[in-house]
């Protein structure tokens, strides 16, 4: 099966499956889960290649032990970045950016546990960037750990699972054989779909607080504007300071 690479050759996950097997997938879901480098890697596609090769007799394993296995990446991974996140704590907001650690995926995994509470351990794994760093934030902010366990379980069975059996589901069509490249790009772009809806909306929140801004300082200018009140006392401004030197 010949798949598009959807980015760097060493992304493409028909091929990162070809060169390091069920392996490579296990490695990739465990970082991707919970290490901060593995923001990038390709989960969705992955996890929907391995199914569809499962079921293509392409990748020589049982359907039920590559769940289980991925699964079982998934709910460790969450686990490492959740211990990571209490050791590191505050110290997280504080680290500078670098070619692979942005505070924005930190700020944006941030707000988006805070939104929708422990449940943002199911829904972030079905968004890319955010499913890496929201176990790490939970850490952070001290999750009840019988909670984070629970929802970790139930979110990594979900994803882990759930994507993979699609895969292995829809690698019984024939369409799905033959339009896989057109499969695999529609997979990346239904997982941004949330990143892009983020951006658009946090784009609208800064203009709409530069606007207010702009109006504030209009509003202000005009107050103290031309000529002031008898017995209103003018405000400092570098101005006037330079004015009496």
């Amino acid at each position: 099966m010949n798949t598009l690479a959807l980015g760097p050759s060493w992304l493409d996950p028909d091929y990162l499956i070809g060169e390091f097997g069920l392996i490579g997938v296990l490695v990739i879901v465990f970082a991707e889960s919970g290490l901060l480098i593995g923001f990038f890697l390709p989960g969705d596609s992955l996890l929907f290649t391995t199914g569809l090769l499962v079921t293509t007799e392409k990748l020589d394993k049982p359907l039920w032990l590559v769940c289980t296995l991925i699964v079982a990446a998934a709910i460790i991974g969450d686990q490492v970045g959740y211990l990571f996140g209490r050791k590191v704590g505050p110290a997280l907001f504080r680290r500078p950016d670098s070619k692979l650690f942005k505070q924005e995926n930190v700020a944006k995994a941030h707000e988006f546990f805070e939104k929708h509470g422990p449940k943002s351990l199911i829904l972030a794994r079905f968004v890319p960037i955010v499913r890496t760093f929201t176990p790490i934030i939970a850490g952070v902010s001290r999750m009840n750990y019988r909670s984070f366990i629970t929802f970790n379980i139930i979110g990594g069975v979900l994803w882990g699972a759930g994507v993979t059996l699609l895969g292995a589901s829809l690698g019984k069509i024939d369409f799905v054989h033959e339009h896989i490249e057109m499969i695999l790009v529609g997979i990346v772009l239904i997982s941004v779909i949330p990143i892009v809806i983020e951006f658009l909306r946090a784009r609208s929140q800064s203009k709409k607080a530069k606007a207010e801004g702009e109006h504030g300082d209009q509003s202000g200018h005009g107050t103290h504007g031309g000529h002031d009140a008898p017995g209103t006392p003018n405000p400092p401004s570098s101005r006037g300071r330079h004015a009496k030197r």
